[in-house]
């Protein structure tokens, strides 16, 4: 993929979008960077912008409604968006048809086939689209992904999540709510561990009885990856005591070895060969929002396309909505299939020429 750089002269110059919780912890994110600077604040509520620049210490920042108003007044390089999932199409639309480059909150959208039009409008832009899939930033993480390298021949990646969290709102009505909003992070990170693209799924899920959610809060999936590995997911968002980490509990199995990470210190190696398990290195890198940022920042200095663009994360959300219609029907579900449907479904919803020509070159 080629899309336009900036020069590495100054400080890139930001404008997000989203004064929210997750908002008010990427203005923590962009003041910590030094190589970016926080030029401008978006938010429907400018209250809520206000109180969001009050309590980060920070002025002289200029706020408003519009994204694309706000990044020609501050001569902005590039937008971070941090709306809700429902906002991001418009959001990102507006921004990447100004000539702005996007990093976006995850999910890129609340369908395969609104991501896929975002991506076709970014690629019709000559503009980078990044998805923020923050947790493939844990150090950990990338640390168990090089370990597993080096193992042969991969036979079952398998993710243990069980969590107990009383949310409250939203969540506690929706459908498949853990899949659609929470697996993502894992199938994500199993694409990344497992260095492969997922082929098929077949997923069960079901709400204990004791459940305090409408949707089903258990799920699980096993994933057919290109060669033949597997990938197990078994998670509840209704399991109280014990729990694991939010990252899961990791363990691999390989030709030549295996590997465990408890998602939160670091991998455990054992090559039967070289003697007894060891303790993995872990090698000090920005870390969840920190390291998207970075990635995102590079991405715009070097012309290299980073760890989830746009069109690479649509496999990961593809994982959840192919997951989805497995639990629904009860049958095996192609990854491939809902990519196609997808498209389908994307060239229905845009009437643009060339965002059309990107969506039919992808066929």
């Amino acid at each position: 993929m080629t899309f336009r750089t900036v020069a590495a002269d100054r400080p890139l110059r930001l404008v997000q979008v989203g004064a929210g919780g997750m908002g008010r912890a990427w203005l923590r994110t962009i003041t910590a960077n030094p190589d970016v600077e926080l030029v401008g604040l978006v938010d429907l509520d400018l209250d809520t912008a206000r109180a969001a620049l009050t309590d980060a210490g920070l002025d002289g920042v200029e706020i408003g409604r519009s994204a694309a108003a706000v990044a020609k007044a501050t001569s902005a390089d590039a937008v971070v968006n941090v709306t809700v999932p429902e906002a991001h199409l418009v959001v990102n639309r507006e921004a990447l048809q100004a000539g702005l480059p996007v990093l976006c909150e995850k999910p890129a959208a609340p369908t395969v086939a609104a991501a896929m039009v975002q991506t076709a409008i970014a690629e019709a832009a000559g503009e980078l689209l990044m998805i923020s899939q923050s947790r493939r930033f844990f150090p950990a993480l990338r640390a168990l992904r090089r370990e597993v390298a080096g193992l042969g021949t991969i036979g079952t990646v398998r993710t243990d999540f069980f969590k107990a969290p009383h949310f409250g709102g939203f969540r506690e009505q929706m459908p498949h709510v853990l899949l659609v909003d929470m697996a993502i992070h894992a199938f994500d990170a199993a694409r990344y561990v497992v260095d492969a693209e997922p082929v098929s799924v077949y997923c069960e899920e079901y709400n204990p009885e004791w459940s305090w959610y409408d949707g089903a809060a258990n799920a699980v999936a096993v994933f057919e990856f290109d060669g033949g590995a597997r990938y197990v997911y078994d998670g509840s968002w209704c399991a109280p005591g014990l729990e694991t980490s939010w990252n899961g509990s990791w363990r691999v199995s390989a030709a030549d070895g295996s590997a465990e990470w408890d998602g939160d210190g670091a991998p455990r190696v054992h090559r039967p060969d070289a003697g007894e398990p060891a303790v993995a290195s872990v090698e000090p890198s920005p870390s969840e929002l920190a390291g998207s940022l970075a990635a995102f920042v590079a991405a715009l200095r070097t012309g290299r396309a980073p760890e989830n663009a746009a069109r690479d994360n649509l496999r990961s959300l593809a994982m959840v909505e192919a997951a989805v219609q497995s639990a629904e029907t009860g049958v095996r579900v192609r990854i491939d299939d809902v990519l196609e449907q997808a498209r389908q479904d994307a060239l229905a919803l845009t009437d643009r020429e060339d965002v059309r020509t990107v969506l039919e070159a992808a066929g």
